[in-house]
């Protein structure tokens, strides 16, 4: 695609004129909506003042509160982003079943109930469905048709509302979405995401019977330094003891559910979204420090399970949420050359809900997939997701830290590394609270200086390279405990003499690693995510990690390194390193290991990636 410049002043009115323009413009009605087993649930709606005309319906279903509550209570911003405010939406926010306002009893990621034989086989297929009935017969001057859209949460609720089969729906935008929990915000192959977890939940409270406000924090977080803090909290398990003490059930499901169990396979909206008959688009961001899996799968699954329908894929150079945004041109250390969220808003989101809700005849001129191509920061169309023209190649771990296209035929076995669940590696270069998103970009060289990281790197490239589409790990590894965590990374290293940014000037980009993608397991689960598994130490065993999907080209004169460490605290909670359930571990069972990664001849260790040839 080429690059369409946004408009010149992309924000023409500030958050307080976008008040004014909502107050002057939009009525506001609040309503219990009935659902079909009787639970009502609380809907607020921004309908345009100018009746004369028939609008179409936009619907957020959210667990975060739909506020400020009160018909004179308005947002100040109404809809997915500026540029579709004066396009006269009728706007409808709903707190979720159980949650804030709204009656009965809210679930986590609701299960999908795929054959409903009575009203009491409610979920949030049906829950939307209802909610859509509702509106086209109550509310006046709609137009017939609705859509729908969702950030994190939201996007879950987006993404199974999406198969509520209502005829009046006709768009869903499916960003970030939660997709399973177990391998989006919960775990990561098992590997339990502690930091976002811990604070998540302090907040994310049951609400025994609706209510206009949120219960205060269980407890405060005193310490600003996450690694300091959680380092101090000694094993896992002390989370729930000294803090929780189960006053929060979804937090405490974690404990109850450490494995892939049915608990989690209940919860996984993937494999139901199917029957979709309108247009899905999904967005989500490269550097998604949140829910990068379900964006990637959301698309997958509805491509897969929906053939024939239109399903648009969106990703640009954003962490959660920050396509929402009033720029997006820089993260971290990185300035990606343009304002990418607005020029989303503009020309693609505003363009899509649009064409399908104010029946449009013409064409709707977006490509299967539009992808910001990170590394050379430029916007790229695709007919299809993965591109074609991508080839799959093997990149080769070898001895001395080579990493290479070809196999080594000579040279060590194995590259072996210690490590200490007393001192793990941090996760971040930078102090934060133990969960910054700025972690997906950043510069890797104060983990390649640890004794307990190991590093590959390809010579200097003579040409271009870019990956597109999935990475997969394929690792020979052993290890002298009977558990332990694989954390692999890919990352641009740039050369020596790359020239300083003006822009960050207190930014030595010579020699940068940044970070293009990484994931983590808990080896435990290497061969089945359902029943974990002991390794038996020294012997040599395989172990895979799906790293997520990339577009990305290591410039002309950069190199390309993988590194492997086996702690990336507190992002991950440390494994004990032996076969303890990690939820049970006392701090006498984490113990010092020492794990090998084997290459060359004795068994290889490399990474399937896609290589884009044009």
């Amino acid at each position: 695609m080429a690059q369409v410049t946004p408009s010149a002043n992309p924000y023409p009115y500030t958050p307080s004129q976008d008040s004014v323009y909502v107050r002057e413009n939009y009525q506001k009605s609040e309503f219990m909506v009935p659902m079909r087993d009787g639970t009502k649930l609380f809907t607020q709606v921004y309908s345009p003042k100018d009746q004369s005309t028939k609008h179409p319906v936009l619907i957020q279903r959210t667990p975060y509160s739909c506020a400020p509550y009160g018909v004179d209570q308005f947002r100040r911003r109404l809809g997915p982003n500026p540029f579709m405010l004066r396009d006269n939406y009728i706007i409808v926010y709903q707190d979720v079943r159980g949650r804030w306002a709204s009656e009965g009893k809210f679930v986590e990621m609701t299960p999908h109930v795929d054959v409903k034989k009575s009203n009491a086989d409610h979920d949030e297929a049906s829950d939307t469905y209802d909610t859509i009935d509702w509106l086209l017969k109550n509310i006046p001057a709609n137009n017939g048709n609705v859509g729908q859209w969702g950030i994190s949460y939201p996007g879950f609720f987006t993404s199974a509302g999406s198969v509520s089969g209502h005829p009046a729906l006709k768009a869903s935008s499916p960003q970030a979405p939660m997709a399973d929990l177990w391998r989006d915000d919960a775990f990561h192959n098992g590997a339990f995401q502690i930091a976002a977890n811990f604070s998540f939940y302090t907040y994310f409270q049951e609400h025994k019977q609706p209510t206009k406000q949120n219960p205060p924090a269980l407890f405060d977080i005193d310490d600003p330094d996450g690694y300091h803090f959680y380092l101090n909290m000694g094993p896992t398990a002390n989370s729930e003891s000294k803090y929780y003490k189960g006053r929060n059930v979804y937090y405490h499901e974690n404990f109850d559910h450490p494995d892939y169990d049915e608990h989690w396979k209940k919860r996984n909206i993937l494999p139901h979204l199917k029957g979709i008959k309108h247009a899905v688009m999904v967005v989500g961001g490269w550097y998604d420090e949140q829910d990068l899996y379900g964006t990637f799968n959301t698309y997958k699954a509805i491509e897969k399970q929906n053939p024939g329908i239109q399903n648009i894929f969106v990703v640009g150079p954003w962490v959660h949420g920050g396509w929402a945004g009033p720029s997006g041109q820089t993260l971290a250390d990185l300035d990606f050359g343009s304002k990418t969220s607005p020029y989303y808003q503009e020309t693609i989101e505003a363009k899509f809900f649009k064409h399908y809700l104010f029946n449009a005849t013409t064409p709707l001129g977006l490509p299967e997939a539009t992808l910001f191509e990170t590394g050379t920061n430029r916007w790229r169309s695709f007919d299809t997701y993965p591109p074609k023209g991508t080839v799959e190649k093997q990149l080769y771990l070898q001895g001395n830290g080579k990493l290479s296209f070809s196999p080594a035929s000579t040279g060590a076995t194995f590259s072996e590394f210690p490590s200490d669940p007393a001192h793990p590696v941090p996760f971040a270069s930078k102090i934060n609270d133990g969960f910054s998103a700025e972690y997906m970009v950043d510069d890797q060289r104060f983990a390649a200086a640890r004794p307990d990281v190991l590093t590959f790197q390809t010579d200097t490239l003579t040409d271009d390279l870019t990956l597109a589409g999935p990475i997969l790990a394929q690792l020979m590894v052993s290890t002298t405990g009977t558990d332990a965590d694989w954390m692999v990374k890919v990352i641009d290293v740039y050369p020596t003499n790359e020239p300083a940014n003006p822009r960050k000037p207190d930014v030595v980009y010579g020699n940068y690693q940044q970070l293009v993608r990484s994931e983590i397991i808990r080896g435990r689960y290497r061969n089945n995510v359902s029943k974990p598994e002991a390794f038996k130490p020294n012997q040599p065993t395989s172990v895979t990690i799906e790293l997520q999907d990339v577009l990305h080209t290591f410039k002309k004169g950069h190199k390309l390194m993988v590194q492997i460490q086996s702690t990336c605290f507190p992002l991950a909670d440390r494994n004990p390193q032996t076969f303890v359930p990690v939820f049970q571990a006392k701090e006498s069972d984490y113990q010092k290991a020492t794990h090998r990664v084997y290459h060359g001849k004795a068994g290889a260790s490399f990474l399937k990636v896609g290589v884009l040839t044009n």
